[in-house]
């Protein structure tokens, strides 16, 4: 049996996937323990895993300014990363250092940029994974990239990419700077830009995503491996859907569901307000999962408003999903089989709703123009369009050949199998 650090920083988006594997691995007989931010020990201990706290501390649900403006399109992604992943980064690196003592592997999700350095210094196998195609950062198969979406007619152009990669990696390249500092101060080698190039580990890449996202490409690192999505949302906790929301969805038609994930419902605007005049317009009966914001008063009774439900559970009963386009509830919205239309704010969102776009599954609505009449015109494309549910569906039934947290560990165990002899 061996002993397994997991370390994730981020959303349930990030959380889900690892505590997936997790479980998983726990089956196998593993020794697993998860360094994470303290606001999801309880959720954690629930499962009855070990949990160690690493900072930075999650920003608070209290905090909405700071959330927005890491949610903003033009600058979130550099808030999040220069102003609070490597602003703490010692912090992150003291704490994962000691919880490492002892571990025979590592397993990390992305902006934990400490792993690699406490993986070196102890000499320990760790393995790097990618929620979302647009980490791979391929010239081959480009990410859309936060107000650049007009990009995508280049993006057949592998010289231009390159270009557009090369730009990315001056325009990030200071942000990493007190890594490069302590990697210094700890006495390991310099390394290039973490956040484009010097980001993946050299013993094993998770792809934790579908293939139907994207596919294998050349400039991949060679030790990847696709390994589908690795799904949990809460189900083992004893989530699942209220009696007053199961008489919902039993009483009438399959409602739309509008959600905003678990990072951009505490930034959502006019979101709800313009999804209850949608809705109503089209004569269709809705779901709004708002997280801890309060529903307006007198909604009528076509419909009904949670903070929140798992998506395993509810998705399934949706005629369309309208969501945020995080690849946590990407990934729920694919396997539901069911049509989608995303309303990207930042980070990898606007590339994960122009994948799906690509699959045929979905519509896109930028932020800036999420209003009642374009939300109304959007959903009538999709839902009088039987094209979309029905490749919804074949999708979905691709997915299901797929066994994300299986071949995650099938992989991790590999690499385990050098120790154990």
């Amino acid at each position: 049996m061996s002993r397994i650090v997991i370390t994730t920083i981020g959303s349930l988006g990030d959380l889900h996937p690892m505590l997936a594997i997790g479980l998983a691995l726990r089956e196998r007989g593993h020794d697993v323990v998860f360094a994470v931010v303290k606001q999801f020990s309880d959720r954690i201990q629930a499962l009855g895993f070990e949990v160690q706290p690493i900072r930075p501390d999650q920003v608070s649900p209290d905090d909405p300014e700071t959330i927005a403006r890491m949610m903003d399109l033009k600058k979130g992604t550099e808030r999040l990363l220069r102003d609070y992943i490597f602003a703490n980064l010692r912090q992150t690196y003291a704490d994962l250092m000691a919880i490492a003592q002892g571990a025979d592997f590592i397993l990390t999700g992305e902006v934990v940029y400490a792993t690699r350095l406490v993986a070196e210094k102890l000499g320990m196998p760790w393995a790097f994974c990618a929620l979302s195609p647009s980490s791979m950062f391929s010239i081959y198969d480009p990410p859309v990239l936060p107000t650049l979406e007009g990009m995508t007619k280049f993006r057949s152009l592998p010289f231009v990419n390159r270009g557009v990669k090369n730009l990315a990696r001056l325009a990030t390249r200071s942000w990493a700077d007190p890594l490069h500092q302590l990697r210094r101060e700890v006495g390991l080698p310099p390394i290039g830009n973490p956040l484009i190039d010097d980001k993946f580990s050299p013993h094993l890449v998770l792809a934790l995503f579908s293939s139907v996202l994207a596919a294998p490409q050349i400039d991949w690192p060679p030790n990847t491996v696709v390994t589908g999505f690795t799904f949990y949302d809460g189900t083992l906790e004893g989530m699942g859907l209220a009696p007053k929301l199961q008489d919902f969805l039993a009483a009438g038609e399959p409602p739309i569901v509008f959600t905003l994930g678990s990072a951009a419902v505490f930034d959502p605007g006019d979101f709800y307000r313009y999804s209850i005049q949608a809705a109503q317009q089209l004569n269709r009966r809705a779901v709004l999962l708002m997280g801890q914001n309060l529903p307006p008063d007198n909604l009528p009774e076509s419909i009904i408003a949670w903070d929140y439900a798992p998506y395993s559970k509810i998705f399934p009963h949706a005629s369309a999903i309208v969501h945020q386009g995080g690849i946590g509830t990407t990934a729920q919205a694919l396997r539901s089989g069911r049509p989608t239309l995303v309303m990207p704010y930042s980070h990898d969102q606007p590339d994960n709703a122009a994948r799906l776009e690509r699959l045929g599954t979905s519509r896109t609505i930028a932020r800036q123009q999420y209003q009642a009449t374009r939300a109304v015109r959007e959903l009538h494309a999709l839902l009088e369009n039987p094209g979309y549910a029905a490749q919804a569906v074949a999708v979905a039934q691709i997915m299901q050949t797929e066994a994300g947290a299986q071949v995650a560990c099938d992989e991790i165990e590999k690499q385990l199998q050098p120790l154990a002899s």
